[in-house]
């Protein structure tokens, strides 16, 4: 009995000098404030679903690819005639090197993905619209933050697609009118990829951007905190206050949203553990068999092409051709695939958030959308040959029709509105063909015609059925969120 007393005792002290620095800390600073305000007071809808998890686990990833990046700089060493090797060094001889450089390819991948999930979502459920527009501004940011942390990584290695890769990827800034000889000379840093373009993508790489990329989700998650989540319905839950000013239809983030998020990041670790010690080369998708070979400005690779989270855009380069000796085309329209999505939220202004009740056919276009970005993305990762080519083509013509439909779709349209609007994007399209087939001259052949379909199929499906069908009427948006 004395014993179950003193264990009593010991912990009753415990609370009491716990309670008292918690005390002392929140006198000179905020600590329990802060943590109300964004965890335990936080009200988040209490409608989330699998969807949801991907936030919480980008953020984790990022902690994941910040703590082995500082241990594999411990070993690295960026220069040209040491770079590949202190890789190798890494590899073999550091205790655990294999382990925390393998961790760090994946977690590359694996943010890729889990952001490319967590962007679906917000597509799904219109989280880019009012209020929300400066968080998807913010996210958008931390997209092409990281699209320039993964492509200055991409060269430390110094293997042959690394090296490579970089040299075709800056020689496209040269193509732009005027300044590009300029501009890829300085981005550069030299005449060719060299010593000095490998120390300052190793700066950049190690310092400038993971500081931008950082501060960038800081304010990403003021901007959330700031207008609240979004929800599968796309209701503000804001809207509906209890007599204690609490949303009837939230719940606190925590302890609710935490343990799930515990739960969700525990299986992306087992995932992700499965790749690093079974697969983490991925087939070459993840690292490139051809940059376990040291690089030589001498000898190129069969088949050069960008790690796989860059092919989409890679194969909508490729697809353009070029115009008077210039691939400025296919650069302009590479940028201008990424460019867009920046103005997502005032190109879609239909005041129905969700997919939910947007009606069938925004459902399937969006569906459209995602797979016409997966089949680029794994056109570019294969040779250009003319088939290929051609399809590419098709999917970027589609990849941008998603944008000019959701236009469209941004109110209810009369039947003479869509006719007009059917009518001026087959001309657009037919446009883009003719200065095309200028160009191709002797390559065209019934088959670039008849691929037309997918572009001009969608366009006439999605813009011109709803003149004649209810297919996209909006549904019903309840008040409170369901589940």
């Amino acid at each position: 009995m004395s014993n179950a007393t003193d264990d009593r005792d010991f912990f009753d002290w415990l609370g009491e000098r716990a309670t008292a620095l918690q005390g002392w800390i929140d006198a000179r600073f905020p600590m329990t404030d802060f943590w109300e305000a964004h965890v335990s007071k936080y009200y988040a809808p209490k409608n989330f679903n699998f969807w949801y998890i991907f936030g919480g686990i980008a953020l984790v990833v990022l902690v994941l690819q910040i703590v082995t990046g500082i241990f594999l700089t411990m070993n690295y060493k960026p220069d040209a005639e040491k770079a590949f090797a202190s890789v190798e060094y890494i590899m073999r001889d550091v205790d655990w090197g294999w382990l925390i450089r393998y961790m760090h390819s994946t977690g590359a991948s694996a943010f890729f993905v889990v952001v490319y999930l967590h962007m679906f979502r917000g597509l799904m459920y219109g989280s880019y619209k009012k209020p929300r527009e400066l968080l998807w501004l913010f996210g958008m940011a931390i997209y092409l933050c990281l699209m320039a942390e993964a492509f200055m990584g991409y060269l430390l290695p110094w293997g042959q697609m690394s090296y490579w890769g970089a040299q075709v990827i800056i020689s496209l800034f040269g193509t732009v009118p005027g300044i590009g000889p300029g501009l890829a000379e300085w981005i550069r840093g030299d005449y060719y990829v060299s010593d000095i373009t490998l120390n300052r993508f190793f700066a950049l790489h190690v310092i400038a951007l993971p500081l931008v990329l950082c501060g960038l989700v800081l304010f990403h998650l003021i901007a959330l905190h700031s207008v609240g989540s979004n929800n599968p319905d796309g209701i503000e839950i804001k809207k509906k206050l209890g007599p204690d000013g609490v949303p009837l239809d939230g719940i606190p983030f925590h302890p609710y949203y935490t343990v799930k998020d515990t739960m969700a990041v525990i299986g992306f670790f087992f995932v992700f553990f499965l790749i690093v010690f079974f697969a983490p080369e991925m087939g070459g998708y993840f690292l490139e068999h051809a940059n376990f070979e040291a690089a030589n400005a001498l000898k190129t690779p069969d088949h050069i092409a960008p790690v796989w989270y860059f092919t989409p855009f890679y194969a909508m380069l490729r697809a353009v051709p070029s115009f008077l000796g210039s691939q400025f085309p296919g650069v302009a329209v590479m940028g201008l695939a990424v460019v867009i999505l920046f103005f997502l939220p005032w190109i879609d202004r239909n005041p129905v958030k969700s997919m939910r009740y947007r009606g069938p056919l925004y459902t399937l276009l969006l569906l459209v959308f995602a797979a016409a970005f997966a089949v680029l993305g794994y056109l570019g990762v294969k040779p250009a040959t003319p088939v290929f080519s051609e399809l590419a083509f098709r999917l970027t013509e589609v990849y941008f029709l998603f944008f000019a439909i959701s236009w469209v779709y941004s109110e209810t349209r009369g039947r003479a509105y869509l006719l007009k609007a059917t009518a001026t994007i087959v001309a657009v399209l037919v446009l883009a063909d003719v200065a095309r087939f200028s160009v191709m001259g002797d390559l065209v052949t019934r088959f670039h015609y008849l691929m037309w379909l997918l572009p001009g199929g969608a366009t006439l499906m999605f813009v011109l059925l709803p003149a004649y069908t209810k297919l996209n009427d909006p549904l019903p948006v309840p008040e409170r969120v369901t589940h």
